[in-house]
């Protein structure tokens, strides 16, 4: 199956694909840039918003506004004709050290906001990362729902949003859990090892999941993008033509396309020179909407 290039986006770190079915178009996020970029399919027109900090995750408002987990906490962002995102501050994060920021992140069936932490330099394997939960009208401080990790990653939900998965994407971990997700409460209990990526070619990055229960994870350095089944078997191996696919996500008029973005590595990108661009593949598969905040 071969994976089209819809844009060479050159982004340094391609990361959180969100499709508005409203506008039929794709957002994303480049994290070094502070950028949010919308490329809208029908025209191919593109454009982007400058935030005032790393800009690593977002889940989309129902007024076109979006919320975001940025280097210190999580913001309220508009984007605005000049080119900037107008913030407004959610709520703060202590982190245990400096130079850490969000990472991966999502909403839950329910529309709560699940982000992850980490210290931007991965190769001091640096356990300080953590998860944490935001809900809608929440005014206390962020709370740790699981600590000690090093690349939170891999956040996705299943269909009925009773299963949670989870993974750490740092070298020296590379495992993908599931937890029972209690709807009510927004609880995840039950951890269990879902796929050990250490037996699989790749790194465990961003995540999706499609309307079958199955779990699409991009494995980065590898260039693939493995689809998982509920019960952890690997059904299938998807390339792209980039080393480094961060993250993916369903979209499309028919919900029928998986949008991948990627990382630019710095350096002699040698064989890879849509290296941060965007892409599409027609895996067979429909994709679920993303919930809203809220």
């Amino acid at each position: 199956m071969q994976a089209e290039l819809i844009l060479d986006a050159r982004n340094a770190t391609g990361e959180s694909p969100v499709w508005s079915a409203q506008e039929q178009a794709l957002y994303w996020v480049d994290i070094p840039a502070g950028r949010l970029n919308r490329l809208r399919l029908a025209d191919a027109h593109q454009e982007s918003w400058q935030a005032p900090q790393m800009l690593a995750c977002i889940a989309r408002y129902g007024d076109g506004s979006w919320l975001a987990g940025m280097e210190d906490g999580l913001y309220r962002v508009m984007p605005q004709p000049d080119g900037r995102l107008t913030v407004e501050r959610l709520a703060g994060v202590e982190h245990p050290r400096p130079q850490m920021r969000f990472n991966d992140g999502r909403c839950d069936r329910q529309g709560r906001f699940w982000a992850g932490t980490m210290f931007m330099d991965m190769a001091q394997a640096s356990a300080v990362g953590s998860l944490y939960r935001y809900t809608h009208g929440q005014t206390s401080p962020l709370n740790a729902s699981f600590t000690e990790m090093i690349v939170p990653n891999g956040l996705g939900f299943s269909p009925d949003g009773r299963v949670m998965y989870l993974s750490d994407s740092h070298p020296s971990v590379q495992r993908i859990w599931a937890f029972d997700y209690d709807i009510d409460t927004g609880t995840p209990h039950d951890r269990r090892l879902f796929v050990d990526m250490n037996q699989y070619p790749g790194r465990p990055d961003g995540a999706a999941v499609d309307a079958d229960g199955c779990y699409w994870i991009c494995g980065n350095d590898e260039g693939l993008i493995h689809r998982f089944t509920p019960a952890g078997r690997l059904d299938r191996s998807l390339p792209v033509p980039v080393k480094k696919p961060a993250m993916c996500a369903f979209g499309g008029r028919e919900m029928d396309t998986l949008f991948v973005t990627s990382i630019r590595p710095g350096g002699d990108l040698g064989d890879q020179p849509l290296a941060g661009g965007v892409f599409a593949l027609r895996p067979g598969v429909k994709g679920l909407e993303e919930t809203p905040f809220g």
